[in-house]
């Protein structure tokens, strides 16, 4: 996957609750087998009417924030199934972080195995960052992972994130790159087991 390191793009405001994966990405859109195009669905039933035509009212169908790369909700963000295609939708549209006060555990994760930043902070705080987003002026964000830092507005956000979980988006790896890289002590183990308990093996 991308690394995350950091990141300089256009923050959009939706301030909503309890988005869930189905408005994220709708389950009748999910017949492809590919990530590719999934960004042109993403909260479809915000983002279109009923003719599939764009709502020109909603923020990603408006300048500058159709080109965001940073999205701030309210609480329980990724709510709902478990589906990963709402990440990839996510990540296919252009956005790489998203801040909120909470998100459903198996969204959050499922972001972190896709490049993707779920940042957490107080909803004041997001509500602050809803504010200057909303201003094109002030709408450009900067996100750095290593300082664990969001700028904007001439003013600094601090973020909290567990070491393995920045270890693994500083370097792009997820769990299967993270178990790849120790196939030696793997192999040796699989060599082992065979003395110790041969039923386990073919």
């Amino acid at each position: 996957m991308q690394p995350f390191v950091t990141l300089d793009a256009v923050a959009a405001a939706l301030p909503i609750a309890n988005i869930d994966t189905d408005k994220l990405v709708p389950g009748r859109f999910l017949k492809g087998v590919t990530r590719a195009g999934l960004g042109r669905i993403l909260l479809h039933p915000l983002r279109f009417d009923a003719d599939d035509r764009p709502r020109s009212d909603f923020v990603l169908n408006q300048s500058p924030w159709d080109r965001a790369g940073v999205l701030i909700a309210l609480d329980n963000f990724g709510c709902g199934s478990s589906r990963e295609h709402a990440p990839w939708a996510l990540a296919d549209f252009g956005i790489r972080c998203v801040i909120a006060p909470s998100f459903a555990d198996i969204f959050r994760n499922n972001c972190l195995k896709n490049g993707i930043l779920p940042l957490i902070l107080p909803e004041a705080d997001c509500l602050a960052l809803m504010d200057l987003a909303r201003d094109p002026a002030a709408a450009l964000f900067s996100v750095s992972l290593p300082d664990q830092t969001v700028t904007a507005g001439g003013r600094v956000w601090s973020f909290d994130i567990g070491a393995a979980d920045k270890v693994k988006l500083l370097e792009g790896k997820d769990e299967i790159d993270v178990a790849l890289a120790r196939m030696a002590e793997i192999e040796r183990f699989e060599a082992g087991i065979g003395y110790a308990a041969p039923h386990l093996t073919p």
